[in-house]
């Protein structure tokens, strides 16, 4: 026990580390009691991020941040048009007619498994393909119902969340923006007397939480705008929504490409079979992922994240599973929090060390 009271006294002895701790734990607090009831405000200081660059490449022609500030709100609002107006409406219509042909696709896997046997004898038996056929059924049936009852019951709260998020979310994006150093301001009053550690793990933190969000929502463009053309091209059906489920599953590093291709593959397969089109199509999309991986996200974040991948992957998986949707969204921040924290966080000196006199040379 001394040994560890020795320990705190040595890591807490300073004032600036009690304050970092304050600070730190209040954050963790808020979050955790508070995340459902603030994921409004976590949306606005996302979306604001996303923006602030924009502001500031203005700012920096000596544009007026009130008039940089209006003229990157009025773009916003546009782009919120343009996808409430045409790509949701869009994508609601693949998504009504995919699950339209869900009974198809189902009778295509279905035949398919049952081929198995046929054309692998000595590794597949039809017992094997029967029982798998009969758990995926009664699966899916299950899931199947529970999908529905949600929908049934969460479809008023659904659409309710929706319209706040699209009158709070846009009216916080803007005054977040306008009124940026007020508010800086005003929480540095909260904070505690002996700050300057706290400022200093903000200040990294701050260049990169805000360089990452932008980077990855380039990124979710740009994979996404990059699929649908390679989906359309090739006459893929439901071109746009497997886009964005290929766009959106970047957030989720290596998991989230692995997950996506499951659905590419069954919508192309269900559409070609095993034909060219098929093979030719699972090419291009393994080339844009590998192009992504190897080239798109060193480009956009060598400077931003320097995380060994595993650190990444227990991040998202202990971030998810606290906070969802957000937790994997910010796994990546969260974890360089950690990363700035310990980076920042003060180490004893090391003690000198004592030489041992020389032993006198005996004289006879």
């Amino acid at each position: 026990m001394r040994a560890v009271r020795d320990w705190f006294k040595r890591q807490f002895e300073d004032p600036q580390v009690v304050g970092l701790v304050i600070v730190l734990l209040v954050g963790i607090g808020i979050i955790t009691v508070f995340g459902r009831m603030l994921a409004p405000v976590l949306a606005a200081l996302v979306i604001a991020y996303l923006l602030e660059g924009l502001v500031k490449a203005l700012e920096r022609r000596r544009v007026p941040r009130l008039l940089a500030v209006s003229a990157v709100f009025v773009l916003f609002l546009a782009f919120l048009a343009v996808f409430s107006l045409v790509l949701i409406p869009e994508l609601s219509g693949q998504l009504a007619s995919l699950v339209d042909q869900l009974p198809e696709i189902v009778e295509k896997g279905r035949d398919a498994l049952l081929r198995l046997p046929e054309q692998y004898p000595g590794a597949i038996s039809e017992e094997q393909v029967r029982s798998v056929m009969a758990l995926i059924g009664q699966e899916s049936g299950r899931y199947g119902r529970h999908i529905l009852a949600s929908l049934s019951l969460q479809s008023v709260v659904v659409v309710i969340t929706a319209l706040i998020y699209l009158v709070l979310v846009p009216f916080m994006v803007f005054f977040f923006l306008k009124d940026k150093d007020r508010l800086l301001y005003w929480v540095q009053g909260f904070l505690p007397h002996h700050s300057g550690l706290t400022y200093t793990v903000w200040h990294d933190v701050d260049i990169q939480i805000g360089n990452y969000v932008r980077g990855k929502f380039v990124e979710i463009l740009i994979v996404g705008g990059v699929s649908y053309i390679t989906f359309q091209l090739f006459g893929l059906q439901y071109a746009m929504l497997l886009a964005v489920i290929v766009g959106l599953s970047v957030i989720v590093p290596y998991i989230g490409a692995t997950v996506v291709t499951l659905p590419v593959a069954v919508i192309a397969y269900t559409q070609w079979g095993v034909a060219d089109e098929f093979l030719w199509l699972m090419a291009a999309y393994l080339v844009i992922q590998a192009l992504d991986g190897n080239v798109l996200v060193p480009l956009l974040f060598s400077e931003v994240v320097n995380l060994h991948p595993v650190a990444i992957i227990v991040a998202i998986l202990v971030f998810g599973g606290i906070w969802g949707f957000w937790g994997i969204f910010f796994a990546i921040p969260l974890a360089t929090v950690i990363q700035a924290v310990l980076k920042a966080w003060p180490r004893p000196s090391p003690q000198p060390e004592i030489e041992a006199p020389e032993r006198a040379e005996d004289t006879g």
